[in-house]
């Protein structure tokens, strides 16, 4: 684990509170070219559960508008436009100091008991510590079986296992959507042959526009969970991609789709 990020990041999920609706975050210490979408998605979770406090979140849907800067702070604007008994709906702006840069929509529930099903398969073993896949914005240990980056033309899948520390209920949901914004353009650029991220500024650009996680069960960190990921569609300048989430034990924790810009240039 790369402590000094780890504590960065936990620190950025810390939010001000300026006043009954509005929150103010800091921004990562990052060696990185704009902000993070990941933060933005971590922070939109963390305002969205303290604007609803007896309520989890069970999915988040964020469009990012312009790029976001680094270094400074971002303050997010939260209504809630209706909360019932088990349901809520949070609405969310986030600024920095050039205008709004991401907007999201947040809905909670309380967790309740009944039937329970799923139909997905089961995950394979998991990797060794062989296959340790680094990833720098990830301050935790991941594996995969196969190369998220490979210059042959290969399927846009990809499975990342990954092993957030131990946290905080309330901060985990947080967590996991940094985390799940991390690979899916990757995945849309596995059956391009020569072509890698390391390739983005040069042969391609790339910039996420929309993203959301819903929540299927209660989330415990400090366990293995794999992050299967597929990108079925990559046209007019756009890929999109999906995944699951799941446990060793092949429960459903949570799922997540992501749309992208990504234009050859």
């Amino acid at each position: 684990m790369t402590t000094d990020l780890w504590y960065d990041l936990l620190g950025c999920l810390d939010l001000t509170a300026v006043d009954e609706h509005t929150y103010e975050g800091r921004s990562q210490h990052l060696e990185y070219r704009r902000l993070f979408g990941g933060q933005l998605l971590a922070q939109f979770a963390r305002a969205a559960s303290r604007s609803v406090a007896d309520k989890e979140l069970k999915s988040l849907h964020t469009q990012f508008l312009r790029e976001g800067r680094t270094g400074e702070p971002v303050v997010y604007e939260t209504d809630v436009p209706q909360q019932g008994r088990t349901f809520a709906t949070v609405r969310l702006v986030a600024r920095q100091e050039h205008g709004v840069i991401a907007v999201a929509d947040a809905s909670l529930h309380v967790w309740e008991e009944g039937p329970q099903r799923q139909t997905c398969d089961p995950p394979a073993a998991l990797p060794g510590p062989e296959r340790r896949a680094e990833h720098g914005l990830l301050p935790w240990e991941s594996r995969a079986a196969t190369d998220l980056d490979t210059e042959k033309a290969e399927l846009p899948v990809h499975e990342l296992w990954t092993r957030i520390p131990e946290a905080s209920r309330a901060a985990a949901p947080a967590l996991l959507s940094y985390a799940t914004d991390l690979t899916p353009i990757g995945t849309a650029l596995r059956p391009v042959a020569g072509v890698t991220q390391a390739d983005s500024g040069t042969v391609f650009v790339s910039a996420v526009t929309s993203h959301t996680v819903w929540f299927h069960r209660p989330l415990d960190t400090g366990r293995w969970l794999l992050l299967r990921q597929h990108s079925p569609l990559a046209a007019h300048g756009r890929c999109f991609g999906r995944g699951d989430v799941l446990t060793e034990e092949g429960l459903l924790l949570a799922s997540f789709a992501q749309e992208a810009l990504l234009r050859f240039v």
